[in-house]
């Protein structure tokens, strides 16, 4: 069984759009402005990409990296190197780009679980406030690698929905507080 690991950039209040400068949101950029750069919270972003064997996103991530990250061969080489999964009822075939490597299109959370019981290392999901919410709600995810900034955003996309669900426990298995006041939070999914 495979593991499915969310990744993601989020505020103390939870939110994870544009924090990296993608248009379209008002506080677009955010883990740049006013957060020092500490070389050190970001290690576990590099691990990520020797760890992981596959990447998944939803559509709307899909359509803001493939144009990018491609030509990012010194920052991604890992990444750009794997399989992708795009999660996507409407995504077409015609729409994926030719130079990202092995790109299949998966339907649903069925499908999505189904991947999961294939043999192969752990995928990695990046971006996709959407997919991540239904993902996590499915009970899909089997752990979180969050880097939390010391901001509070306000209105934006969440990486947790509010959904009426059952409990889910989790337990960290990673931590660390760094000068800039980003902390680094790893979590099993463990209930």
């Amino acid at each position: 069984m495979r593991t499915l690991i969310t990744t993601a950039f989020v505020s103390l209040d939870g939110v994870m759009e544009g924090p990296g400068g993608e248009p379209g949101y008002r506080n677009s950029g955010w883990t740049f402005q006013g957060i020092e750069f500490v070389e050190a919270a970001y290690e576990i972003k590099g691990r990520e990409q020797d760890e992981a064997t596959a990447m998944m996103m939803g559509r709307a991530s899909y359509e803001a990296f493939s144009p990018v990250w491609p030509g990012m061969t010194a920052e991604f080489p890992g990444y750009n190197a794997m399989p992708k999964y795009v999660v996507s009822s409407t995504l077409q075939e015609q729409d994926l780009v030719s130079n990202w490597g092995e790109t299949t299109i998966l339907r649903s959370l069925d499908d999505v679980a189904a991947l999961k019981q294939t043999e192969g290392g752990p995928i990695i999901v990046h971006g996709s406030a959407a997919l991540n919410r239904n993902l996590s709600d499915a009970g899909l995810i089997d752990r979180y690698h969050l880097l939390v900034f010391p901001v509070l955003l306000g209105a934006g996309k969440r990486l947790f929905s509010a959904t009426d669900k059952d409990r889910q426990n989790l337990k960290v298995v990673e931590s660390e507080s760094y000068s800039n006041g980003i902390q680094k939070l790893v979590y099993d999914v463990v209930g």
